[in-house]
């Protein structure tokens, strides 16, 4: 039985699981807990899913759980939904949301602020079919789909590694700045300044824990249909600094709340009206062999009984543009409304 067989018999069943492919790979992991049981992450070497903020820090632990790799062959299956526009008053609420964040900013409350929204359709999906085109539509991503009966039912398709640790070498990235993937890209002042954020933070924060702290010039990437800017940053870890201190220091990036961190949060859980759970949290492998390789998790779904949410956001900055935020919010929707398979086509 494959791995993709296997996954629907444990949809069908209780048992934690997670099944990832890392990027720019097609070899797919499928880890199963042997237990029901919710364990909580206290630095125990397992695949880690963890919150934006308070939560359930979950890890399914390496020591309990059945292992399974192998290479995946799929194909793209046609998506069978249709999507309605969003309605007035969303679209109202959103661009509120983004205002009040850019008064925020005008009065030095903070620098850069992210906001989200969720996205809730009304459909039932083949999840096994679903992440099939997940797998094949997002090859430079980290792709995923994650279960426990008492968290819920998570799938997404990540740009963004939050940390990669081998050994005492660090590897990072500063990634933001968000607009429709074409040959000739042009990047505002508003996206150059965002990304720039997120890089002076990261910098701020690491140049006196670390040594050999190196930083790239930002980059254009293609993630799906849409392009961000990126540096990646390398360094080794102190002999007194511990690894786990290191996720602390950079979770949450700017890239996902803002800067300053703390009264970024603060507005984010006052004025977003939803709870984001674990978008936005991080998730992966955590210590397997002396190796952790995490990533934000960002465009990414939840699926609960006859309905999905896809979780969307934006960095704001002062020259943000409430409408334009909103289309980039819809823009980003649409990496995961495009792989999704109703079950009534099968």
């Amino acid at each position: 039985m494959n791995i993709l067989e296997q996954i629907n018999l444990l949809l069908s069943g209780e048992k934690p699981f997670v099944c990832y492919v890392k990027p720019n790979e097609t070899t797919g992991h499928l880890l199963v807990q042997k237990d029901t049981e919710l364990h909580e992450f206290s630095g125990q070497s397992g695949f880690v899913f963890m919150p934006f903020d308070a939560g359930i820090e979950v890890v399914l632990p390496f020591d309990i759980c059945s292992f399974y790799s192998e290479e995946f062959e799929v194909s793209k299956k046609e998506s069978s939904i249709t999507f309605k526009s969003a309605s007035s008053s969303e679209k109202s609420a959103f661009e509120s949301l983004v205002s009040n964040g850019i008064d925020e900013i005008n009065k030095g409350v903070f620098e850069k602020v992210v906001v989200s929204r969720k996205v809730v359709l009304h459909e039932e999906i083949a999840i096994s079919e679903t992440f099939q085109n997940l797998i094949a539509s997002y090859s430079t991503a980290f792709r995923y789909l994650f279960f426990h009966p008492k968290v819920g039912l998570w799938m997404g398709a990540t740009p963004e590694q939050l940390l990669k640790i081998n050994k005492n070498q660090f590897e990072t990235v500063a990634l933001a700045g968000t607009q429709l993937y074409s040959e000739k890209l042009i990047w505002e002042t508003k996206e150059l300044e965002e990304q720039q954020f997120v890089t002076d933070y990261i910098f701020a924060k690491l140049k006196d824990k670390v040594t050999n702290l190196n930083i790239t010039k930002a980059k254009s990437i293609k993630a799906g249909n849409l392009a961000h800017l990126k540096s990646t940053i390398t360094g080794e870890l102190n002999s007194d600094l511990e690894a786990i201190e290191l996720v602390k220091t950079l979770h949450p990036t700017p890239a996902i709340c803002g800067m300053p961190k703390e009264e970024a949060i603060a507005f984010i859980l006052k004025n977003e009206n939803y709870q984001r759970t674990y978008y936005s949290g991080y998730l992966g492998e955590w210590n397997k062999e002396n190796q952790s390789d995490l990533f934000v998790n960002l465009r990414c779904l939840e699926i609960e009984e006859n309905k999905i949410n896809i979780y969307v956001g934006c960095g704001i900055t002062k020259n943000s543009n409430p409408e334009k935020e909103f289309i980039e919010t819809e823009n980003k929707s649409m990496t995961m409304r495009n792989i999704l398979v109703k079950i009534d086509t099968f």
